[in-house]
């Protein structure tokens, strides 16, 4: 089984429309409300795949029933906590172009005690776990350390641990030893201090490469950076690869790391070489971008780009 935690979940509403009138009125063609945070968006992706998951997390208030009621619908298995706040609710308006712009509320502020309450629901269901996905941000109150905490519960337990995160919630993460992190490159810059750009805007290879060792170096075992249409760069024990998709794809982006997250601990589970995982994880990641909302993809969009992505093994990094 797989473990994914969402300490922060919200109910994810998309609004799509021809452009944007930013002092004027908007009338969506299709509007959907969904589960959503990054976690959420993780085990929604897992669950086509067949192999049985557990979405943990904290929920409160209307919404945050309102949450659990649709995940429910979805057949996605819950153990949520409940808080006395209200879960969050984001935003998403995406027009004809395929851009989108995000508003994420920042979420209830979460007490010591219900937190508490969490990890003893959280020890007893990594006893039985094969993996655990560590997804999204931290609400409000808890200490950045909250996910290195559950990392060293569950590498206690002998059970691996992908971490996505940002932050000083993901500094803190990655010194307690995750499996697998996996950074954007801003979260990645954010975190090292480095440009990661060259001077014409363009990806600095080099600078990401020693970036991501430098996350290496710090506890993580392996480090697979977001790369956005340049695919995915990970450094691992084994060595390094570089995967990427044949041609850009367009839509909605939102959910597409959550779907890399998501091929990365499958493929973890499963055994996979690396060079697979990275395949699997670009083509999941693309299938994503043309579904309407975040967590949902085609199947045939999935499968038919496995063969279009390129991954190439980097000797020097």
């Amino acid at each position: 089984m797989i473990v994914v935690v969402c300490l922060n979940p919200a109910l994810d509403i998309t609004h799509h429309v021809p452009s944007v009138d930013w002092t004027g009125v908007n009338r969506p063609t299709a509007v959907y409300a969904r589960p959503g945070g990054k976690g959420t968006n993780v085990a929604r992706s897992l669950r086509p795949f067949g192999i049985p998951i557990l979405l943990m997390g904290l929920a409160g208030g209307t919404t945050g029933n309102a949450v659990a009621a649709a995940l429910r619908r979805l057949a996605v298995p819950t153990a949520f906590t409940e808080t006395a706040g209200e879960t969050r609710r984001t935003f998403t308006v995406v027009d004809s172009a395929g851009s989108a712009a995000l508003f994420n509320e920042p979420g209830p502020e979460v007490s010591a005690a219900e937190f508490a309450r969490f990890r003893l629901a959280y020890r007893e269901a990594i006893a039985v776990a094969s993996a655990v996905v560590l997804s999204g941000s931290l609400p409000q109150g808890l200490p950045r350390t909250a996910y290195a905490e559950l990392i060293a519960a569950a590498t206690e337990s002998g059970v691996p641990v992908v971490l996505d995160t940002s932050g000083e919630a993901l500094g803190a993460g990655v010194a307690a030893g995750p499996a697998i992190v996996k950074p954007n490159l801003d979260e990645l810059r954010a975190l090292s201090g480095r440009c990661l750009r060259t001077a014409d805007d363009g990806l600095d290879c080099a600078a990401v490469h020693t970036a991501a060792r430098e996350l290496q170096a710090a506890g993580a075992e392996a480090v697979v950076v977001s790369l956005g249409s340049d695919g995915l760069l990970a450094v691992t024990r084994e060595g390094c690869w570089h995967a990427r998709p044949s041609a850009m794809v367009r839509g909605n982006a939102t959910g597409a790391g959550d779907a890399v997250t998501a091929a990365l601990v499958h493929g973890l589970v499963l055994g996979r070489p690396w060079d697979d995982r990275l395949r699997h994880a670009v083509a999941l990641s693309a299938a994503s971008v043309t579904a309407p909302v975040a967590g949902e993809f085609s199947q045939a969009d999935y499968l038919g780009g496995l063969d279009t992505v390129t991954v190439l093994r980097k000797e020097a990094c």
